[in-house]
């Protein structure tokens, strides 16, 4: 099977753009592509993230598993198990290790969710 050559007719569109022009078309075309992308990473997660963002936090695999499983069963996770450990942390005023460790402990979840 033979290829048609369709070079020159999708050329066409393009053909009488400058250099600059081409690079302002092609940055054009790559945020469509790239946009939707991010929108998704804005606006979803996984317990795998999540539990990713608590250990940079400086939690232990086991207590960033605690942490996202609460933040599942309570319908918190679309808010980042982080974001529900700093504020719980801001809203009692206390370091944010002694929260997500007291979340961990299965305490203080009713005023975790309160937060949101």
């Amino acid at each position: 099977m033979k290829r048609e050559d369709d070079f020159e007719s999708r050329r066409a569109s393009v053909a009488n753009l400058s250099d600059k022009e081409l690079e302002q078309r092609f940055w054009s075309l790559a945020e469509q592509i790239v946009d939707p992308l991010l929108k998704l990473g804005y606006e979803n997660t996984s317990p795998a993230i999540e539990r990713s963002v608590l250990l940079r936090m400086g939690f232990s695999s086991i207590e960033a598993k605690a942490i996202v499983n609460g933040c599942i069963e309570r319908n918190l996770l679309g808010h980042g198990a982080g974001n529900v450990v700093y504020r719980l942390s801001k809203a009692r005023s206390m370091d944010y290790i002694e929260a997500g460790k007291a979340l961990c402990e299965g305490r203080l979840w009713d005023e975790a969710a309160a937060q949101f």
